[in-house]
């Protein structure tokens, strides 16, 4: 064999293990991307559980606390405002919005004891618990993926390959400085 065949067959080994790096960056991509989205659907899925249980404890301490109707309409239209929320970025500070309202109710429920000790109030209280904590960890899960992903396409040499993908950075799950605050009650 001459060396002109040796070269282009150390060329062609050359650009076969190319082309396999690129295709294995790319398709590792494309399941951390994947991850994001089954990450999100899944978060939306829990979200949308606390939506639905939301009017029931609201209608359950109505009853109780009547003339509270600001607490009770802030907590329907912050549950509204994430239903129609369209987009990560207005999604993620609606639901700031209900946390905090959800927050107000809680609070307006300690001072009635009769509606702390009602059966359904307190299924109802437990169901939401409950699911807040799933939505916690879907969050630290989403938060998780991001992170992969991120590093993934920052990291080189995939950062040539992802960029050449256009494959962009996702945003984490934030909360707003105001969600961190105490909620403030007063009677």
């Amino acid at each position: 064999m001459g060396a002109g065949i040796i070269i282009v067959i150390v060329i062609g080994v050359l650009l076969l293990l190319a082309a396999v790096y690129v295709v294995s960056v790319y398709n590792g991509l494309i399941s951390s991307k994947n991850r994001i989205e089954e990450a999100l659907a899944t978060m939306e899925a829990y979200l949308k559980r606390r939506y639905d249980l939301i009017p029931n404890l609201v209608e359950t301490v109505k009853g109780y606390a009547d003339h509270e109707k600001e607490t009770f309409t802030k907590v329907i239209e912050a549950r509204n405002k994430v239903m129609s929320a369209v987009g990560f970025e207005e999604m993620s500070q609606s639901e700031n919005m209900l946390k905090d309202s959800l927050k107000s109710l809680f609070a307006l429920a300690e001072s009635y004891p009769e509606l702390k000790a009602n059966q359904n109030f307190l299924e109802l209280q437990k169901e939401l618990s409950k699911t807040e904590e799933d939505i916690l960890q879907s969050r630290k899960y989403y938060n998780g993926v991001v992170k992969k992903f991120n590093t993934d396409i920052e990291r080189f040499p995939n950062s040539i390959i992802a960029g050449s993908f256009r494959f962009e950075k996702k945003e984490y799950y934030k909360i707003d400085d105001e969600s961190r605050e105490n909620v403030k009650v007063t009677f």
